[in-house]
């Protein structure tokens, strides 16, 4: 399988890594052999028709800071350049997930798919904008979508409410769907203040460059986008939803829910209305979760309510679910 990849951060890595790691196995037992013909980043690119060497594709981004280096001629071509001259049979999309135009992965994802390419996207901005549009055009032009690490990051949230809940309809659902916001207000909870919660989850590499997407609840809200479009079939965008972040939260607002034995925590939830904002939870609530974990409680017709609970990021564990998503791929194309 020939694979472009755009963009080449902490989660592109990592699949590289993976793809390096278990090259034997993937083979033997899924006769899945990746071949990355082209990797973008910020600054320039890798391509090779005959398929990129890993491991020199990760030392030289982590000596150069990107994979321009990898060739002497030192590549400048861009995604869409990428993307018009390099043929390949998947994109993988990882890009910075971007708010405002989705760019540039939505420009990525919809050439990709006018080319007859599947794509593989953890960049949530096009999804959270245009998730309806881009379905249609991925059944136009015959090509699988699958985007099961843009929530939960490895933790297969997307999967079992669509496969191990198949035959069932699921009539609500709400949960913790951003780790960083999360962790600030378990801190808080155990008596440190917004601010220095904040301070301590930048330090960690928690935050993302631009705070609002977490603070402001951006993130949670592309994810929620996601869910209500690919669970419960709705046709929604990013501004059909109603949000409010974690910057008004205060020490006494946590007093006071700990006194009822509840935590406020940042709730996505899909029910009558489409909600993210911080709301008290019993702290008995399957959902209670702290740190930085993600989770989610599925309500559904017959079998109740049924809360999965995992880790919401990190690099190796969204390249697990870019992984399982290349295999879905695999296997389907193996059907036809």
């Amino acid at each position: 399988m020939r694979i472009i990849i755009c963009g080449f951060g902490v989660v592109g890595q990592s699949l590289v890594k993976l793809f390096e790691s278990r090259s034997d196995e993937l083979y033997t037992k899924y006769g899945f052999k990746p071949r990355v013909v082209a990797v973008f980043d910020s600054k320039g690119s890798a391509v090779e028709d005959a398929g990129l060497n890993l491991k020199k594709l990760n030392d030289i981004k982590k000596q150069f800071g990107t994979v321009k280096n990898y060739s002497k001629s030192k590549n400048t071509m861009n995604g869409i350049d990428i993307l018009k001259n390099v043929d390949a049979d998947v994109l993988i999309e990882t890009t910075a997930s971007n708010y405002k135009d989705a760019e540039p992965g939505m420009s990525h994802i919809t050439m990709a798919m006018k080319k007859g390419m599947h794509v593989v996207s953890v960049n949530k901005g096009p999804l959270a904008l245009a998730f309806p549009s881009l379905m249609e055009l991925a059944i136009y032009n015959q090509v699988m979508f699958k985007f099961s690490g843009t929530v939960g990051g490895g933790t297969p949230i997307l999967d079992y409410a669509k496969n191990s809940l198949k035959g069932e309809r699921i009539t609500s659902f709400s949960g913790i769907l951003n780790g960083t916001t999360n962790y600030i207000l378990t801190n808080m909870g155990t008596g440190v203040s917004y601010k220095d919660a904040l301070k301590d989850a930048q330090t960690k590499g928690y935050v993302e460059a631009d705070e609002s997407l977490d603070l402001d609840g951006l993130d949670a809200a592309a994810k929620l986008v996601i869910l209500a479009n690919w669970i419960m079939g709705m046709k929604v965008t990013m501004p059909d939803i109603d949000c409010t972040g974690i910057r008004k939260v205060t020490s006494e607002d946590i007093k006071k829910a700990s006194k009822k034995n509840c935590a406020i925590k940042l709730i996505a939830s899909c029910d009558e209305k489409l909600t993210v904002s911080p709301k008290e939870i019993s702290k008995d609530d399957p959902l209670c979760v702290n740190g930085t974990l993600n989770a989610i409680a599925f309500t559904s017709e017959h079998s109740g309510t049924q809360t999965i609970i995992g880790k919401g990021a990190g690099g190796i564990e969204t390249a697990s679910s870019i992984l399982r998503d290349l295999l879905d791929i695999r296997q389907e194309i193996g059907k036809n």
